[in-house]
């Protein structure tokens, strides 16, 4: 039945019968009989379908939390077997808001040194599809925002507390400052992040909370991009102290802490609460609690 499940999960995460196939590696008529013999085995229809697909019946969505606790629990099973032939191999998933890729290599570095038959893949995304990919099983965990907006059942593991600075290149408009406010830099050319990241959003609600409305001038969903920008001294951009400091420092780019409010917002890792862990992940959590301790001293 696990196959199937996983099968139900695709389904449900594409809402299409022929790319759910696809992701799977099966042809669409395997996948519907797959999901038909399921629906015979429960005895309820999990799916509303005509001459295609249209959505979970009220069984369905309580079929689909079902699915994903059975195969979370049946790789775990798995992992820990393997775990236990071969010691701790795999590979991990992660997926991390633009502001946290500088961090990334803090956590995966000191990781695969203990552990190096891990190998790791990293995607660049929204916090809002980084919850997605979680409850979906997509990926293992995730770096991202744990105050601002709700999380869900997640274990998390605080890592760095962001500051807001305005980073600028010399010799324009406010680089002199020891710091600026929110409401100064409304007037200025900005590039930002785009609107459907937590970041954007953010920044939105001090700006707001400033009595300033800003439309940026360019909106990218790549740090490096807006950096890259930045250092043209056409534009200036708003970023955490510690994603500017990832760049290099240049005596032509100046990074002023912005006040009015001094803003400053948590963000950490994070990966579907279950009991037990998988072995990779259970590991993972360590090597991020160790970072954490690490920058507390």
């Amino acid at each position: 039945m696990i196959d199937k499940l996983e099968f139900f999960i695709a389904l449900a995460q594409e809402r299409h019968f022929g790319r759910a196939a696809e992701l799977c590696g099966i042809t669409q008529p395997t996948l519907s009989a797959a999901i038909k013999q399921l629906e015979d085995q429960l005895g309820v229809m999990l799916v509303n379908r005509g001459s295609r697909y249209q959505s979970l019946t009220p069984e369905g969505q309580r079929v689909l939390e079902w699915a994903r606790r059975i195969v979370g629990d049946s790789r775990t099973m798995h992992e820990e077997m393997r775990a236990a032939r071969r010691g701790l191999v795999g590979h991990i998933r992660l997926a991390a808001v633009p502001t946290t890729l500088a961090m990334v290599p803090r956590i995966t570095g000191p990781f695969q040194e203990k552990h190096p038959e891990v190998t790791f893949s990293v995607l660049s995304t929204t916090s809002l599809k980084i919850l997605g990919l979680l409850e979906n099983l997509e990926i293992d965990a995730g770096l991202t925002y744990l105050e601002n907006e709700p999380l869900g059942r997640v274990t998390s593991v605080p890592l760095q507390v962001e500051r807001y600075h305005l980073v600028t290149a010399a010799g324009t408009e406010l680089a002199d400052r020891e710091t600026v406010t929110w409401k100064e830099i409304g007037g200025i050319r900005l590039c930002l992040l785009t609107a459907d990241m937590q970041n954007r959003r953010i920044i939105n609600q001090h700006f707001t909370e400033a009595g300033v409305t800003v439309s940026p001038t360019l909106e990218s969903n790549s740090m490096i991009v807006l950096f890259s920008h930045v250092r043209t001294g056409h534009w200036a951009s708003i970023m955490p102290y510690n994603v500017a400091k990832s760049f290099g420092f240049h005596d032509e780019i100046k990074l002023i802490p912005i006040i009015e409010p001094d803003a400053r917002h948590t963000v950490g890792l994070v990966a579907t609460h279950r009991e037990p862990f998988t072995p990779l992940v259970s590991a993972l959590l360590h090597e991020a609690r160790i970072l954490a301790d690490a920058q507390a001293l």
